[in-house]
């Protein structure tokens, strides 16, 4: 139902139960907000978006206050003014005066307010204690609690989108902290590493472990040879950081970027995900074939899920496949098939991922499978923002590059590598390659609308020759609880598995939306990114992992085959149980 409102006395239309805030935007008008995002429930903690009703003496926090028929809002005037101003003073006197050195700085929602609202003085005593510890513990994510400014976003985040409870309130009043219970460490808590607590931050109270130095050192080291490569959803992701639009492919842009700040060669995270799809597309299949085999199969190509399972379900770890990462696959073959193709000594190559995600730092590290060369597999791991930070400091105008190709033989492609970087995107691929296994034939039509798009979860049946494979789509580790919880009963009370293949990613959209990428991703961005992936694919003529050439030359050359003892040497790994608390 419609209801009728005025704001600033213009008339706006909207559904019964819409914010203040959104009826306000719809009437062309901005409120200010610091603790409000459309990802997360509002309770107007900030008190910036404060607004008047007329007829009536009651101050609104419009994030949280629906609209109601005939409601007349007043957004601004001298007294709202004058009360936001003041907000924003006493907000400032807790934070530190070190935004020159901060890593949002020119992308810090209270830095924007500040200038909007023209504070040049600070009229109040600091309170800031500036031997506050810094908790780096991770190798993903910082904690800087000297900096939060107690909006509660992240534990919003932690708590109801991820279902991980890393981070929580604790104390009260001016002395409440954002930090995991009984004040522990990062690394000894629940924590999964997704970086969504930093991506949704909007201050640099949390942020992702910067490690550009490493590269810029690789680089200077002639004894190395440097290798980067760059993952699906980078290809949307880095364009935004240069202001293009959302969901703009900017692949050989990217290339050619990473090729003038002096890395040696360049390939594409793509071609491992093809990687992944054929080891673990065919592991389905002899799980789907093979009789008492353990169902449903889960997809591991999202190593914050597989931190979350490790702790939170690890009696189903034995569901996971033990197929790696694209990333972790392409590390090693790198140092191996690469390095022999090419002729350079494998403990000189320093490889580079370039990621959208922040748990991918915590993965390269993980354990002993992670160098499976012989080498460390992936030396080093950076996300879109440290990337662009690169770009930037090295003066290249990226917007004008010229566009190359990616280097032979680990740059070649197809269409299901690249929508890996979107929710749906894995079992789209490996729906493709699978199908083509058990029938020899390639799906008529490659794509798979069923599981695509934002909903939360996605479940369905999918046909392959009169076989209905039961799967389901999950992304925001919260919203998988119910369906793992499904499987986990069926399982003890030994009845057949409701599903037959799952995948789940930790980040509302997938990694197009991960801990490491752009600022502001809300679902139109999202979707946008996504929209950006799938025309990739349709216009990339190789659209199935099997197809493409330097997938089947590497197996004829090297591997042999899915599943054979030198791809579960180099491309398969295995899972154990993680305590979710480690003190």
């Amino acid at each position: 139902m419609s209801v009728h409102v005025k704001i600033n006395g213009i008339p706006v239309e909207v559904e019964e139960g819409t914010s203040v805030l959104s009826a306000a935007k719809k009437a062309g008008v901005k409120i200010p907000t610091l603790c409000y995002h459309p990802d997360l429930k509002a309770f107007g903690s900030c008190g910036m978006c404060i607004v008047k009703q007329e007829g009536s003496s009651k101050i609104l926090r419009a994030c949280a206050s629906p609209v109601a028929e005939g409601m007349s809002i007043i957004t601004n005037d001298p007294e709202l003014y004058s009360v936001r101003k003041t907000i924003l003073e006493l907000t400032l006197s807790t934070h530190p005066s070190t935004c020159l050195t901060c890593v949002r700085n020119g992308k810090c929602s209270l830095q924007d307010l500040a200038a909007e609202f023209g504070i040049r003085e600070q009229p109040y005593q600091p309170r800031v204690n500036m031997q506050t510890p810094v908790d780096d513990s991770t190798p993903s994510i910082v904690l800087d609690p000297k900096k939060c400014i107690k909006c509660g976003r992240c534990v919003q985040v932690c708590q109801d989108m991820q279902g991980a409870f890393a981070l929580e309130f604790i104390g009260r009043g001016s002395n409440v902290v954002m930090a995991p219970a009984a004040m522990l460490t990062l690394n000894d808590s629940p924590c999964i590493k997704c970086g969504q607590c930093a991506a949704h931050c909007p201050v640099g109270a949390i942020y992702e472990k910067d490690e550009t130095s490493k590269l810029i050192e690789a680089i200077a080291d002639p004894e190395k040879v440097v290798v980067a490569e760059i993952a699906p959803s980078i290809r949307v992701g880095l364009s935004e950081e240069f202001g293009l639009k959302p969901g703009t492919v900017s692949t050989k842009k990217i290339y050619t970027a990473l090729r003038r700040l002096g890395v040696d060669y360049v390939e594409d995270t793509n071609f491992g995900a093809d990687l992944t799809i054929m080891e673990e597309g065919y592991e389905l299949v002899h799980r789907l074939t093979t009789a008492g085999s353990v169902l449903p199969q889960f997809t591991s190509c999202c190593p914050a899920w597989v931190d979350y399972a490790e702790k939170y379900y690890p009696d189903l770890i034995e569901n996971l496949s033990s197929a790696k990462s694209p990333m972790q696959m392409q590390g090693p073959i790198t140092k191996t098939y690469f390095a022999q193709k090419k002729g350079i000594d494998p403990s000189k190559i320093y490889t580079v991922a370039i990621m959208p995600c922040t748990a991918k730092k915590f993965e390269a590290v993980r354990d002993e499978h992670m160098s499976s060369s012989g080498y460390q597999d992936t030396d080093l791991v950076l996300t879109t923002r440290e990337c662009a930070r690169m770009i930037k400091a090295a003066g290249i105008d990226f917007n004008n590059l010229p566009e190359t190709e990616a280097d032979d033989p680990l740059g070649e492609y197809s269409g299901g590598g690249t929508i890996f970087g979107a929710t749906g995107g894995v079992m789209e691929a490996a729906i493709r390659t699978a199908y083509f296994a058990i029938t020899g034939e390639n799906l008529k039509n490659v794509e798979v609308n069923a599981v695509r798009g934002i909903q939360e979860v996605k479940k369905g049946e999918i046909d392959i020759k009169g076989k209905n494979v039961r799967v389901a789509v999950i992304h925001g580790m919260a919203n998988a609880k119910d369906v793992l919880d499904e499987v986990r009963a069926c399982k003890k009370a030994g009845k057949p598995a409701p599903y037959d293949f799952i995948e789940i990613m930790a980040c509302r959209g997938g990694c197009i939306a991960g801990g490491g990428q752009p600022y502001g991703a809300d679902d139109e961005i999202r979707k946008e990114r996504a929209a950006g992936l799938y025309q990739d694919d349709k216009d990339d003529p190789v659209r199935c992992s099997h197809e493409n050439p330097s997938i089947q030359k590497l197996y004829k050359e090297f591997l042999g085959a899915p599943l054979s003892e030198k791809s579960e040497k180099y491309l398969h790994t295995s899972y154990k149980k993680v305590p979710i608390y480690k003190a």
